[in-house]
């Protein structure tokens, strides 16, 4: 059976109002052909669906039975309607963000706060991940975009843009003020105790391959996982941290931490955005990122 959707839409409002003529004033169109599509519907179906009364028309049994189903059908799709231009108005909606702890704390958490204010009726979920797993993420779909710290491989897929450095240092506290107002050669990490993040991140992997180019190898005693614990393992003189300067400098300013200081410095690098350009955003996705391009 091929029947003209249509059709189905001008038997759900005859039925809903029972009146031919409320029918097509609702649907913005003539009377006549109002009731050409309810003969046309009843003949491709094999049955009349309405009885004719002087006050307009009613339901038979068959066309009861198939109107309790196309009401539902229908007003489905109209609640359907209804959401969807509720993502575009950008009254309701959702955005999945990738960041890690530092992209999130230094630079995504201002920007999630604005966009709220403006929009709450977005919910937006972040998944704090390192940059490996959050650029995985992205390309498995997971997220809308990631904020990420280079350096990181830069598929043909990606679209990239930065938007904030970063520097990497050293610090310590005060049971290695011998090394304090000193100029230190990068070999003298190998003879301290070091604590960095865990493998698997971008910021332990930079850092040790700018050191390995100045054959030095750090043999860390501890590895965390986030950096808000090398700040504390730091500030209790169990090691030197391997750090981004962000997370450093309140304790810095306090005296509870300083910095290493060497002959050369680190190469900045930085937080990016990125979008897998094969993936199409959502209403909600597009405007954070527009809201983070204006900044």
């Amino acid at each position: 059976m091929n029947v003209n959707l249509e059709y189905y839409k001008i038997f759900y409002y005859v039925g809903k109002y029972g009146n031919i003529t409320m029918a097509a004033e609702a649907l913005s169109i003539s009377q006549p052909a109002v009731s050409q599509a309810v003969k046309n519907l009843e003949k491709s179906l094999g049955s009349p669906l309405f009885v004719r009364t002087s006050k307009g028309v009613r339901l038979t049994a068959e066309g009861k039975l198939l109107y309790s189903y196309v009401q539902r059908g229908y007003e489905y799709i109209l609640l359907g309607e209804q959401k969807f231009q509720e993502m575009q108005d950008l009254s309701k909606g959702e955005i999945r963000i990738g960041a890690s702890d530092m992209t999130l704390k230094f630079y995504l958490l201002s920007y999630l706060e604005q966009f709220h204010e403006t929009y709450p009726g977005i919910r937006v979920t972040v998944t704090n991940a390192p940059t490996p797993e959050t650029l995985r993420y992205l390309q498995e779909g997971k997220i809308d975009f990631g904020v990420v710290s280079t350096p990181f491989p830069v598929g043909q897929h990606l679209k990239v843009w930065p938007v904030k450095e970063i520097e990497d240092i050293f610090v310590a506290g005060k049971n290695f003020e011998y090394l304090k107002g000193t100029t230190l050669e990068y070999r003298v990490l190998e003879e301290l105790p070091i604590v960095c993040l865990e493998g698997n991140t971008s910021t332990r992997g930079y850092v040790e391959q700018y050191l390995k180019e100045k054959n030095v190898v750090l043999h860390p005693e501890f590895e965390l996982a986030t950096s808000d614990m090398l700040i504390q393992f730091a500030e209790r003189s169990l090691g030197v941290a391997s750090v981004v300067r962000d997370f450093a400098e309140e304790k810095i300013a306090e005296g509870a931490l300083f910095r290493l200081q060497f002959k050369e410095q680190i190469p900045l690098r930085q937080f990016c955005v990125v979008m897998d350009k094969r993936v199409p955003m959502s209403a909600a996705a597009e405007q954070m990122i527009s809201l983070l391009k204006k900044k």
